[in-house]
């Protein structure tokens, strides 16, 4: 599979390119077995890790500038046709490890391009956390406000009996899932519309755009879907 997770992080001062190499050489993430490992296929074919040395400068890329400009002054159109150029025409190379991160100083952004075999969104963020470092406080790792775990025995956690339901609930679920899921795969196509693709549609352009939401509308929601949920 060739799946590259794209994720764009904005700033708002300029960057130090010095400073930020100096902090990834220095982090867990150039650490991690599989950031510092070569994908490689051996005489028959199979696909495994290799350890290598990792140069910070082959996956630290400064954006030209002058081709990234088609935007105007518009920095989310401009850094959304970057992303999307590079969705189609740049695949990441295995000839070093599979991640590199696009600087665009001029718009104070940085690209960040991983391999979806390196991790999933949460675990990369996750990683992204690790390295960061609170504003107020320079020794302490940023955290991120979590809500209650929902106890989903209705109550009854600490009876067997609610504790077997729970199970019996889990297997019904999954069962009725993997069902719905094959019937799916077997019967249902999706239909032609003006915009299918046809052969050759994972060469055509992309084109990235961007949405915007106050974070006091996105609470809105979310509590009036935890009313619904309750």
């Amino acid at each position: 599979m060739r799946t590259i997770i794209h994720c764009a992080l904005g700033v708002k001062h300029h960057m130090d390119i010095d400073a930020i190499k100096s902090t990834i050489k220095n982090s867990f993430m150039v650490k991690h077995p599989r950031f510092c490992s070569l994908l490689v296929r051996d005489k028959n074919g199979f696909e495994h890790w290799r350890r290598t040395e990792i140069d910070i400068d082959r996956h630290i890329i400064l954006v030209d500038e002058t081709a990234a400009t088609n935007g105007g002054d518009d920095v989310d159109k401009i850094v959304n046709d970057y992303i999307a150029d590079l969705s189609s025409s740049s695949p990441l190379g295995c000839d070093k490890p599979l991640w590199e991160i696009h600087m665009m100083m001029k718009q104070k952004c940085a690209i960040f391009r991983i391999h979806h075999s390196l991790g999933d969104g949460i675990s990369l963020m996750s990683m992204l956390l690790a390295i960061c470092r609170k504003a107020e406080d320079p020794a302490a790792v940023p955290t991120l406000a979590t809500g209650g775990r929902r106890d989903w025995s209705g109550g009854k956690g600490k009876d067997w009996r609610g504790a077997l339901m729970g199970v019996l609930k889990m297997v019904l679920f999954n069962l009725v899932f993997c069902l719905n899921f094959v019937l799916r795969c077997l019967c249902v196509r999706d239909r032609k519309t003006v915009i299918s693709g046809g052969d050759g549609v994972e060469l055509w352009p992309r084109k990235v755009a961007t949405a915007r939401f106050w974070i006091e509308d996105m609470k809105v929601v979310k509590q009036a879907v935890a009313n619904a949920v309750k």
